[in-house]
């Protein structure tokens, strides 16, 4: 199971990028992620680092934290990570940025469920409507984000 989606935002890709790679930033964006921090020394983004998150499921619960593993990390075009449990990846996010010719940035928010058996039974007993709350949550992301990068603040 897998989605995205795109929005394009008026502003450069480097000052989303580092909204985005920030990880901190995560809880004044996300709807269901409410604070992430680097874990075992990671100040920043960098490929292999590992941060955890403080999910509260559907904006309403269960809250409980996830383990993540940067797998992208190219500033101002890609970033993504692994959800982890233990340490077998379970869920890709990713956030593809490409330069439009105005100047702007076309901002592609992603999750790609690992193909296991248990992704595949989860897809069938109640996949599409996480997948469709991942997509209304990916949009929401997007345009909060685009929200404070196109603000007169901050330019």
């Amino acid at each position: 199971m897998d989605g995205a989606v795109s929005v394009t935002m008026a502003a450069p890709a480097q000052r989303i990028w580092d909204l985005i790679a920030d990880v901190r930033n995560t809880g004044k964006y996300s709807p269901e992620v409410m604070e992430a921090e680097w874990l075992g020394g990671a100040t920043g983004p960098a490929l292999g680092a590992r941060f955890r998150g403080h999910v509260k499921r559907n904006e309403i619960g269960p809250v409980y934290w996830t383990t993540c593993e940067v797998t992208a990390c190219e500033p101002g075009r890609e970033f993504g990570f692994a959800v982890l449990l233990g340490d077998k990846p379970v869920n890709n996010w990713h956030y593809r940025l490409t330069p439009t010719a105005d100047g702007g940035t076309e901002v592609t928010e992603s999750f790609r469920l690992n193909d296991s058996l248990l992704m595949k039974v989860f897809a069938v007993l109640g996949g599409q409507l996480r997948r469709r709350r991942n997509l209304r949550d990916m949009r929401k992301t997007l345009e909060r984000i685009k929200a404070v990068v196109e603000s007169p603040e901050a330019g």
